[in-house]
């Protein structure tokens, strides 16, 4: 274990300054008053605390140097994550960290649960708990008063600053006098940045000659959080020189992903990563996913995923796999593509999660980007030791008998789970990448764009089961509890907000098996039926109507769509979500690690 305390102050005050010079005070602030105990418990009463502890004896004296090296870097990625999502949360982090009072460790608690200091309370409504303002839907990576009609309006006035402003790793800055020198400064401190970011220098001085804060302009990620990302770099290479004995294919991929940091361009750390054949680590590094995006939906934000390989577990279920272009030539949709018959799977248990993937996340599925995904393909990575855990399943099996009527509460099963979430992930390797029109889809459809596309995977994982099961690969009650899971997928125990990608295509799923007559809701006895024999000619319908949305790109349409189906009733949807919230025990969970000391 480590003592994260020892990190650098060179990385922590990085964080308070890298949008120090967002302005403060353009109108009166909306502060939210810090909660009261009640408040404060209301919340943990119903948080799960949950610790994953894998096994690392079998890893070489190199490797666990390593883990403790990588462990003090993904704790760097956490501050920064958390200061992408609220400008104030250094700040907030920190005051906690000093009370020693009841009622402050309780908001500490909180702060760690949320990562950051706005909570989503039980109703689903996010609210700060401590005296700062909400963040807007542009979090931090965007001028914290800067709205999405004065950023297209100045996109449209200035196309050719389009591709630099919509950057998946950059942040947009107002050309004011303080925020030029920062970032100016950051590139004299850093020769290497200047480097590795030709004729950036040159345009932040253009801008400084005739400071405006109504001009805008994009920063790479690697700059506007240099502090961290050079601390960063340097953890990797150390860790990269303490397993190269061991594993030099996973020593190659750490330099090149350090490199990577700084350059804001993760091809070669990606190639590396994806073709690599590594032992008994495995690491997901770097700011890949658009969620938390709720503004444009195209800013990645910060992750890091430290992983030990199952490997006899691995191996056999990528034997398993096979098959995978007759499964991508049967999808609902004119627009095929050829995919590798090989997927790099894995099995893993997580050794620690950091930033955006920290929680209940079972699988990853990466690169996003379409022209990487096209050279190299793509990894999929299954932390088993969460979705086989019994605690979590048993959450999982409570919700679904909740939702359903008594013949059909026992279809649920873990491995359904875990099969299902595998073929979700190669959900995201089929279907089209593009639209007709040759367009990244993530541009063309802006934040709605995750919403679609984690649909299809949905939709996807459900539609090759019945040809899974013709194969041999799926038994008839296998078959059917991955069915099950896929309702399960779809219940909510709130109305989502529109900004909720995951929870509305879920939604639009629910609204969809209800239309199709797959769901049927009984008033008398407040449960579901289900109907198996209607379920996959339902989903093949679905799913080809969002694999069209997808590649038509046209927002309209899809807003259109979604409005249509992602409606809330609630004497249907309120009286199943007020039954599933009945029977929780918990609806937040706080993960700890073995390998990180608190």
């Amino acid at each position: 274990m480590i003592d994260l305390s020892r990190r650098s102050a060179l990385a922590l005050s990085g964080a308070a300054l890298a949008f120090a010079s967002a302005p403060r005070v353009l109108a009166q602030p909306k502060v939210a008053a810090e909660w009261t105990p009640d408040q404060a418990r209301e919340i943990l009463d119903k948080t799960q605390s949950l610790t994953l502890s894998p096994d690392l004896s079998h890893l070489s004296p190199g490797e666990a140097v390593a883990v403790r090296l990588l462990v003090e870097a993904g704790a760097i990625f956490q501050e920064v994550y958390e200061l992408q999502r609220h400008r104030d949360a250094p700040k907030v982090r920190a005051a906690l960290a000093k009370r020693t009072d009841a009622h402050g460790k309780d908001l500490a608690t909180l702060y760690r649960v949320f990562q950051g200091p706005v909570a989503t309370t039980l109703d689903n409504k996010r609210i700060p708990f401590v005296a700062v303002e909400d963040a807007p839907a542009g979090k931090n990576v965007y001028p914290w008063d800067l709205t999405k009609a004065e950023f297209e309006a100045y996109v449209a006035a200035h196309p050719d600053e389009q591709a630099s402003l919509m950057h998946l790793r950059s942040v947009v800055r107002r050309a004011d006098k303080a925020s030029l020198e920062h970032d100016m400064n950051r590139l004299q401190q850093y020769p290497a940045l200047n480097t590795l970011h030709p004729g950036l220098w040159d345009r932040l001085a253009a801008l400084a000659d005739k400071p405006d804060r109504k001009v805008l302009y994009a920063l790479p990620y690697s700059v506007a959080f240099a502090d961290q990302m050079v601390t960063a770099h340097g953890l990797l290479n150390q860790a990269a020189d303490a397993v190269e004995p061991s594993d030099w294919a996973f020593a190659r991929f750490l330099r090149n992903r350090s490199r990577d940091l700084l350059s804001d361009d993760y091809e070669s750390g990606d190639a590396a990563w994806l073709k690599g054949r590594f032992k008994n680590l495995n690491a997901q590094i770097g700011a890949y996913e658009t969620y938390d995006d709720e503004l444009l939906g195209v800013r990645a934000f910060y992750s890091f995923s430290l992983l030990a390989t199952r490997n006899e577990e691995g191996a056999a279920l990528r034997k398993a796999m096979s098959g995978i272009q007759a499964l991508e030539d049967s999808l609902p949709t004119p627009h095929h593509r050829k995919v590798a018959e090989v997927i790099p799977v894995g099995v893993y248990d997580v050794i620690a999660d950091f930033g955006q993937s920290r929680g209940a996340n079972t699988a990853t599925n990466l690169p996003n980007e379409a022209y990487l995904t096209e050279r190299y393909g793509n990894i999929i990575l299954l932390r088993v030791n969460i979705m086989r855990n019994p605690d979590l399943f048993k959450g999982s099996g409570d919700t679904f008998g909740a939702a359903m009527a008594t013949p059909f509460a026992g279809h649920l099963t873990s491995d359904a789970n875990f099969y299902r979430t595998l073929w979700h992930e190669v959900g995201h390797y089929l279907g089209p990448d593009l639209t007709t029109d040759g367009r990244e889809m993530d541009i063309a459809l802006g934040p709605d764009a995750s919403l679609l596309e984690e649909m299809k995977a949905d939709l996807v994982s459900l539609f090759v089961a019945q040809e899974l099961g013709r194969r041999g690969y799926y038994t008839p009650e296998q078959q059917r509890a991955v069915y099950a899971s896929g309702i399960l997928r779809t219940l909510q125990n709130n109305r989502p907000r529109r900004e909720q990608p995951y929870n509305m295509m879920q939604l639009i799923q629910w609204n969809w098996f209800l239309d199709r007559k797959v769901l049927t809701f009984d008033a008398a006895t407040a449960k579901m039926s289900i109907d198996y024999g209607r379920y996959h000619d339902a989903v093949a319908a679905l799913l080809k109507e969002v694999l069209a949305l997808q590649v038509g790109g046209d927002r309209t349409v899809v807003e259109a769509f979604i409005a249509k189906w992602g409606t809330w009733d609630e004497a249907l949807h309120g009286v199943i979500a007020t039954a599933i919230r009945g029977q929780q025990r918990y609806r937040y969970r706080l993960f700890n690690y073995a390998a990180v000391e608190a």
